[in-house]
């Protein structure tokens, strides 16, 4: 292919000054080196692009094509030229995040209003991390950042970034028989129905982390879609339900329930923010995980911040 990008920023340089002496000028070359160039072209094509005895310049209808060419496809190129340039030194980029953790919504959305106007050349996506297993996924490069309490250690290339650790709690209806208790067991939910969020039982702490190790199953589980339709069935004396400490917060004062530790020493997790380990020093997401950090610091009762 003969024509190239400076043919056509030649001849829009010609365009906006008129002569050539002024476009060379621009483009930084000599007068004889644009004209050598023009004359290729002309050349090449078999056809001349200007009228050359006309004062001012006019185009030819050859010349008229190339120019509406150029007007096309230069402003593109220098468009993608500064997006490289900008997405290289950290300022645009794709921050496609998945969250495995339905109540962190109550924080993530004002963090990323926050975000936003600081890094508008970031374009930004969120999706619920339950439909897709979003490790792998972060692993292929289809979303760029997880936010998850279950590391997956034997996908390489991923870093866990720590955010903050939280306890999760059993909230019970205050009627219930367990809220007189300074915290359960596992085997005190043996004949409890136990509400969680839509997810296989394998990606929740309190089947992981504490029924499943004491061998203990619920009476019977449902599911309810929204924090606030689970703590309502609680509050109704429908069931139990384990929430994060800072979720549950919120809910106490409002219903009628009671929070209990999950063992004597309570079950803790530690939320984080999962990238691929060559982008965890790219500005926009540094810039995103210590804000997120700030913003729950600030706003998350209970939690206990990552240094």
């Amino acid at each position: 292919m003969f024509l190239d990008i400076r043919h056509l920023r030649a001849l829009l340089a010609i365009r906006d000054h008129g002569n050539l002496s002024l476009a060379a000028e621009s483009l930084h070359v000599t007068q004889s080196a644009l004209s050598h160039q023009l004359r290729g072209l002309e050349e090449h094509f078999d056809t001349p692009l200007f009228f050359r005895r006309s004062r001012p310049l006019r185009w030819t209808p050859a010349g008229e094509r190339l120019l509406r060419l150029a007007q096309q496809i230069v402003p593109e190129v220098e468009r993608a030229e500064t997006e490289l340039r900008h997405t290289g030194d950290g300022r645009q980029g794709r921050l496609h995040m998945a969250v495995e953790c339905h109540s962190c919504f109550e924080w993530l959305m004002p963090t990323l209003d926050r975000y936003r106007p600081d890094w508008p050349g970031v374009e930004l996506d969120l999706s619920m991390g339950f439909s897709f297993h979003p490790l792998p996924a972060l692993y292929r490069g289809d979303v760029d950042l997880v936010i998850t309490s279950d590391p997956e250690d034997d996908l390489g290339g991923l870093t866990y970034v720590p955010l903050f650790r939280y306890e999760m709690m059993l909230a019970v209806g205050r009627q219930s028989q367990l809220a007189s208790q300074d915290w359960v067991t596992p085997r005190d939910l043996a004949d409890q129905v136990l509400i969680t969020y839509p997810v296989c039982p394998d990606r929740l702490d309190i089947y992981t982390r504490f029924l499943e190790p004491a061998g203990v199953e619920p009476a019977e589980r449902r599911t309810a879609e929204l924090t606030v339709m689970l703590v309502q069935l609680v509050a109704n004396g429908r069931g139990v339900a384990a929430l994060p400490n800072w979720a549950l917060r919120e809910y106490q004062d409002q219903a009628s329930l009671h929070a209990l530790p999950l063992g004597e020493s309570g079950l803790w997790s530690t939320l984080y923010a999962a990238v691929r380990e060559e982008d965890r020093n790219k500005p926009f997401v540094d810039a995103f995980i210590r804000l997120a950090r700030e913003r729950t610091a600030e706003t998350l009762p209970g939690i206990i911040p990552a240094r």
